[in-house]
């Protein structure tokens, strides 16, 4: 057994006990969602646990139950565990798994393409060009919005290699830093950059959706295990549905979403939540999001950032299931109005 597949063997069993108190007790027969964040994010992501506050999972048929864990490995290991059933992961994860041979997980559906990264900075730095020299922080090497923010940089005209590249970490940690003059410039997505409540002297050098253009990358997906993907074939449909429905709803309607988020997030301003619901007027997937050429486009992108250290991901065939998506929209109906952006 290679050192790779044994640490991700030793990952699991080490989840598994871990699971095992965190789900004791969960009710059997409840469609398990995973999810990373210790609360409601603010992001379009956001629709999986407003589908349940919502009662969009229950008018489907659906009894949906969520486990929060610390990470995704953790995740992961659910999945393949069998104590979880569907997880919202990067794809940049799901790839480095079906580069290193697994095989037992399929995306299914994106309930967002992309994470609303943008670049912010001191007001000194009015373009990319002027970052040369300057400290740039980021989370880790290698992670998703590091190997984007390469991309968009190098579609720029910036390598990089010109930047003093510092770990800072968790995006909060990143802007405080930013805001105390330690460092110069940073990645952030829009609503961490709203919630930041002292932005004097500070800017956005690169917007979203110019970002986005730079690297039009689906960022994170729906996973579930081919064992779920078999056994509870009928729940994964419904649970699609109830996201993909819900998506619609908040693409048709940005104030629903901000009145939702409220509910579920009564920390963040009503107007801060408005504001966001604007600015993803057109990020929802309110198609599913599963574009076979738009994965993979993005997997060769992602593939080709130093992360990947020579792996290369299998076919999309290996990790992407578009069963699910099509028939949802079979049942539905394809959304003809929708962007492109928003498949």
């Amino acid at each position: 057994m290679s050192y790779i597949r044994l640490h991700f063997v030793r990952l699991l069993l080490s989840a598994m006990l871990l699971l095992f108190f965190t789900c004791f007790g969960r009710q059997a027969s409840a469609f398990t969602i995973v999810v990373t964040e210790p609360q409601t994010p603010l992001v379009p992501n956001s629709v999986i646990e407003l589908a349940a506050r919502m009662g969009y999972f229950k008018r489907e048929g659906v009894n949906v139950d969520f486990m929060h864990v610390s990470g995704t490995p953790t995740a992961i290991a659910a999945l393949l565990s069998g104590h979880g059933d569907m997880a919202n992961v990067s794809l940049q994860s799901l790839l480095k798994l079906s580069a290193r041979g697994e095989t037992g997980i399929r995306a299914v559906a994106s309930p967002n393409k992309s994470l609303s990264f943008m670049i912010v900075g001191r007001d000194s730095i009015a373009s990319l060009s002027d970052l040369r020299g300057k400290i740039f922080g980021i989370g880790q090497p290698g992670t998703l919005d590091n190997t984007l923010t390469w991309q968009v940089l190098r579609h720029g005209g910036l390598d990089p290699k010109e930047l003093r590249v510092v770990s800072v970490g968790h995006p909060h940690s990143r802007l405080l830093a930013l805001a105390s003059g330690k460092i110069d410039a940073t990645t952030a997505s829009i609503g961490s950059w709203l919630t930041l409540p002292d932005k004097k002297g500070l800017h956005v050098i690169v917007s979203k959706d110019a970002y986005f253009r730079a690297a039009p990358v689906v960022a994170k997906v729906n996973v579930v295990s081919q064992t779920t993907l078999a056994e509870k074939h009928d729940q994964v449909v419904k649970v699609t549905a109830a996201l993909m429905k819900l998506s619609r709803l908040f693409a048709a309607h940005p104030q629903r979403w901000a009145k939702a988020m409220h509910s579920a997030r009564p920390d963040m301003p009503p107007a801060k939540l408005q504001a966001l619901a604007d600015a993803y007027a057109h990020d929802w997937c309110v198609n599913g999001g599963l574009d076979r050429s738009e994965l993979e486009r993005s997997a060769e992108l992602l593939a080709a950032s130093p992360s990947f250290k020579g792996e290369h991901p299998a076919p999309v065939e290996a990790w992407a299931d578009f069963s699910i998506v099509n028939e949802v929209l079979g049942r539905i109906g394809l959304d003809t109005e929708a962007a492109a952006d928003r498949q």
